[in-house]
């Protein structure tokens, strides 16, 4: 394959517009991962990006931008979903379940009674090669707003996610900072809607969180690492899946996870290794 060939992807101005969305979405989703995956909120991030669609489905029918639908319906499903969890004897994972089920049925009878020429799969899949500027501006704006308060208020969310009795212990603003995190997860959510689509958003959520907390031990290197995981592989699904043929979406995903299981198995070596080393250590010591 010639030089030609390979550049022939960044000709193109559809293209071009995948690849800025990849970069712009990759830093609020990667950060806001690592928060996820160190708080076990993986569900929960997975109940509000089903949860959205019939806030969109509302907002069209009413005329309202579809995004501020989708905010406040990512919004209502956390918070019902902690209320829930809070004065019922039933555990939180099983009150997401019922909640984001409920509202994506909701939504998918909602969006069949209506008469609209928006395709289903865009929503629910995404249509990154069809981004155009306002679809950028939105996204780079809601980036900067999540990333920009996630970077400011790491350390308070890291002690919030660890214990939470100790954080309200400190004089942090506990309240604040839970629905805080669950606004930017709306947020973020609102922000992937045209490059990854309601269902293909939470590989974006939880998967760059999951391989850096396999390749590295601090919370601080976890961050960028997780970032730079989830540009190189959007970029890197993007690209193949021109060649491909491929959805973008899918493809970024699929990529994501072959890198978990890589990490996972690198992960795994080196444990074995320090244990064997370890016992090594222990022999001669006593010997």
């Amino acid at each position: 394959m010639d030089a030609d060939t390979l550049l022939l992807p960044f000709r193109f101005g559809f293209m071009q517009n995948a690849f800025l969305i990849c970069i712009i979405v990759s830093v609020p989703t990667a950060l806001l991962s690592c928060f996820l995956v160190m708080k076990g909120w993986a569900l929960m991030g997975d109940a509000v990006s089903h949860a959205v669609l019939p806030g969109i489905v509302i907002a069209y029918i009413f005329g309202f931008p579809l995004l501020i639908g989708a905010f406040a319906a990512g919004m209502v499903c956390a918070i019902a979903t902690g209320y829930l969890a809070g004065n019922s004897r039933v555990k939180q994972d099983t009150v997401m379940g019922v909640v984001f089920s409920g509202m994506f049925g909701i939504g998918i009878v909602l969006y069949v009674s209506i008469d609209t020429n928006a395709h289903l799969d865009h929503i629910l899949f995404g249509n990154m090669l069809g981004v155009n500027r306002e679809d950028l501006l939105t996204a780079g704006s809601i980036a900067l707003v999540v990333s920009g308060a996630l970077i400011l208020k790491w350390k308070d969310l890291v002690l919030h996610s660890f214990d939470a009795a100790q954080a309200q212990a400190s004089g942090l603003p506990v309240n604040l900072l839970h629905y805080g995190l669950l606004a930017a997860l709306s947020l973020t959510i609102v922000a992937t809607l045209s490059a990854a689509g309601l269902i293909l958003a939470i590989g974006l959520l939880i998967a760059p969180g999951a391989i850096a907390f396999l390749l590295v031990r601090r919370f601080s290197a976890m961050l960028w690492v997780s970032v730079l995981v989830c540009m190189a592989c959007m970029l890197a699904g993007t690209y193949a899946s021109f060649f491909l043929d491929s959805a973008s979406a899918p493809t970024i995903v699929l990529i994501l996870t072959a890198v978990f299981i890589v990490a996972f198995i690198w992960r795994q070596i080196v444990t074995r290794r320090n244990s064997l080393r370890r016992v090594e250590a222990a022999d001669t010591a006593v010997q």
